[in-house]
């Protein structure tokens, strides 16, 4: 199985995007944009989709639920105590839903991002590149056979990349 990779690195947002729409044209795909900081017009170009969003709704429906039963039970079925004039139905417990709701959320939202990723304990990088997280931006394009190596890096070398490299 072919593992190479071709990297094109770049210092700028803008020929990095430009970049990534001459790629496109020309038909390559490309497996993956590092940046240092999240730019919201790659994720457009690229037609990435996720389901975070919607997990961490669920999340927060499923805290919300677990919380006010358990919330619930505790305080009405288990242990019934009237104090302070309160009736029973009286939402005395909002913040401790609304706390753990977040706690819940972040925390299945984070897991479930790890478990997506293969991230972990253990697990090994996918490239090595020296300043990825200062500030260079870096396009992973995975190498096949019938790909020809010569024109991908003259792309992108034309869209400014500072260097091109392949890596196993």
């Amino acid at each position: 199985m072919n593992n190479q990779k071709i990297l094109g690195v770049y210092d700028d947002e803008d020929k990095l995007l430009s970049s990534i729409q001459s790629i496109q044209e020309k038909g390559y795909k490309i497996k993956d944009v590092v940046s240092p900081y999240p730019v919201e017009k790659v994720f457009e170009l690229l037609k990435l989709k996720t389901r975070i969003p919607a997990a961490a709704f669920i999340y927060g429906i499923l805290g919300l639920i677990g919380t006010f039963g358990f919330l619930y039970w505790t305080s009405v079925i288990n242990y019934p105590l009237v104090f302070g004039g309160k009736p029973q139905n009286t939402l005395s417990f909002v913040i401790v839903i609304f706390v753990m709701v977040i706690f819940v959320v972040v925390s299945l939202t984070l897991f479930t991002f790890f478990i997506s990723e293969k991230k972990g304990p253990g697990a090994k990088p996918n490239f090595e590149y020296p300043g990825i997280a200062d500030d260079k931006f870096v396009i992973i394009i995975d190498k096949t056979q019938d790909m020809d190596s010569a024109s991908l890096n003259d792309i992108l070398k034309k869209g400014g990349a500072i260097e091109v490299s392949e890596q196993e």
